[in-house]
This record gives C-alpha cells, structure tokens and sequence, in this order.
C-alpha cells in the first residue's frame, strides 16, 4: 500500500502477521535549488571579489559552500525514515539522509507502554504527530520518556 501527498510518500508492508514495516520517504534533493543557492553565493563573492580585488573571498565562498553542501546532506536532509514492527521483539526506527547514513534506533517491545497520536500548537496550527510512551523502569505504571516517530520528514 502506497500513499503520495505533496511531499510525502508513505508505504506500508507486512512480511509476516507480527512484523510490520512503515516508510516514509520525502522528495529527493532538488538539485535546481541547491545550484540556485551555490551560484548565488558564488556570484556574491565574485562581486565582492571585484570591489576588493581580494582572492581569499572567492576561495572563501568556495570553501564554505562546499562545505555547507556536505553538511546538508549528512547531518540534515532526511530521504526516508521507517519504522519495523516486530510484535514480540520491539520497534526499529530508521533515519536515511541523503547521503546514505543511517540512523537506526531499537527499543524492546517490554519497554513500550503505548503508541499515541500526540497533538501540538505550531503557530496557528494544531499538528498530529505519532508517538511511543516508554515505561519508566522504576514504575512501571508511569511513563519515563515520549518518542515521537517520523519527526523529520518533509
């Protein structure tokens, strides 16, 4: 099962009858935007470069687009986040950027107390968003931490 939005596709599958796999993948990097914003950059320390006559600020601008593309696509620009459901065992949560690292975090089943859908106010609009409740170790009745799922994408 597929659902597409603006940005956001969603596809669920189910390898057995207690695992489950959940993906959201956002749009992929748009390389007419990122060229926009390098060549802005570029085309601003070529002007300052001509009022300067300073190599530095073109060696400069270089340096730290490049550098800030890296960044970007490392450490920023998530390309799909998953979750696996395996009832008896726990939940995997995935993170791919777009510069294929991952991050995968697993939390045992015993440790989840339950999955809710969790409403905040930003600005002017109330946003859903799932989340886990962890049990607390001490208390088992109470909860020790709130895991919102899919917090990245788009």
């Amino acid at each position: 099962m597929e659902e597409r939005e603006d940005c956001i596709a969603l596809q669920c599958r189910q390898y057995s009858a207690s695992c489950r796999e959940f993906s959201v993948r956002c749009q992929p990097v748009q390389l007419r935007s990122l060229s926009a914003a390098t060549c802005s950059v570029w085309l601003a320390a070529y002007w300052l470069f001509v009022l300067t006559q300073n190599s530095m600020v073109l060696s400069a601008a270089i340096f730290i687009t490049l550098i800030g593309l890296i960044v970007y696509l490392h450490f920023v620009k998530i390309d799909q986040e998953s979750l696996l459901v395996i009832a008896s065992l726990g939940i995997q949560m995935t993170s791919s950027y777009a510069s294929g690292k991952e991050n995968t975090t697993f939390i045992e089943m015993s440790r989840v107390k339950d999955v809710v859908i969790n409403e905040a106010i930003y600005m002017q609009k109330v946003i859903y968003y799932l989340c886990i409740l962890l049990r607390d170790p001490l208390d088992p009745q109470s909860v020790s931490e709130v895991v919102p799922l899919f917090q990245n994408s788009c």
